[in-house]
């Protein structure tokens, strides 16, 4: 016959229930709780008060805008982040200057800055060369050709399109870093191995370098895309009709700058948060697929 145990099991266990429900506690994302309890009581409000409501649908007008201006200056940065990034690591003096060139004056000078100077300073004075280059050619007897670059008029270049160039310009030199560290993550054995197999530098970048290196920078290159939506709303000083400046013609001619801005903040809000889980998504799949 066993004999009874003589230790008491019972107040241990609750003792270890209790550490473990601690655990459990702190690993919630109380902050993440906070952001969605917050958001949904904001959504209920705009939906259910007539002010509000009719706020949101006068901002949303401009979310359209927003989308458009965020993805195609992204668009734009990345290629040009991606070209910068491949000359700060090219041999050719000239190249690797200019690429550092760019990087640093962008970086050097604040956005707000760089969006007035590009798109009231920059764009003008390209025009300008264009329009220089084009009567060059006319004189030349390149009538035909000339015609094309004289063409280009200053006030046939809206607000939306130099907004778009000046945050693919400004974020093309961060994004330039991120694929430069990208690129220097990959171990130089992987370059001289694909050398010593015929294939030549280009190819061997393309092939199996720049793949490796997108791949372990997509969650930078993620959040800042995210920071790139947010940093949109800096084009509404241009008159740019994106959500924040249509909500602030909504609290000018209405005088309700409560609910146009608590508006304007949930829909960014909601924005970003989205785009967050997002890029916290793909990073879960790229560690999962890395271990596998």
């Amino acid at each position: 016959m066993d004999k009874p145990s003589l230790i008491p099991s019972g107040p241990v266990e609750i003792e270890e229930e209790k550490i473990s429900f601690g655990r459990r506690l702190n690993e919630i994302p109380w902050w993440f709780v906070a952001i969605i309890l917050i958001a949904v009581l904001a959504t209920i409000i705009i939906a259910t008060n007539p002010t509000y409501n009719e706020a949101f649908n006068f901002i949303k007008r401009g979310l359209s805008i927003t989308v458009q201006v965020s993805l195609t200056s992204y668009g734009i940065a990345l290629i040009l982040g991606l070209f910068t990034g491949l000359g700060r690591l090219s041999g050719n003096l000239v190249i690797n200057n200019l690429a550092r060139l760019y990087v640093e004056l962008i970086r050097g000078i604040p956005m707000l800055v760089l969006i007035f100077f590009i798109a009231l300073v920059g764009v003008p004075a390209v025009v300008n060369g264009l329009n220089s280059f084009g009567g060059w050619l006319d004189e030349k007897g390149l009538e035909s050709m000339g015609n094309v670059f004289t063409a280009i008029n200053n006030q046939n270049i809206s607000m939306k399109t130099r907004a778009i160039i000046a945050l693919a310009v400004t974020y093309g030199a961060y994004l330039a870093e991120i694929f430069r560290a990208g690129i220097q993550s990959i171990e130089h054995g992987q370059m001289e191995a694909a050398r010593s197999l015929g294939m030549s530098y280009g190819r061997a970048m393309r092939h199996i370098i720049l793949p490796q290196a997108v791949r372990n920078v997509l969650p930078a290159l993620g959040n800042d895309f995210v920071s790139m939506v947010k940093d949109s709303s800096l084009v509404s000083l241009l008159a740019v009709r994106d959500i924040s400046q249509v909500a602030r013609l909504h609290a000018g001619g209405t005088f309700r700058f409560r609910e146009s801005y608590v508006t304007l903040s949930v829909m960014y809000l909601t924005m970003t948060v989205l785009l967050s889980l997002g890029v916290q998504f793909l990073e879960r799949r790229l560690r999962r697929n890395v271990r596998k």
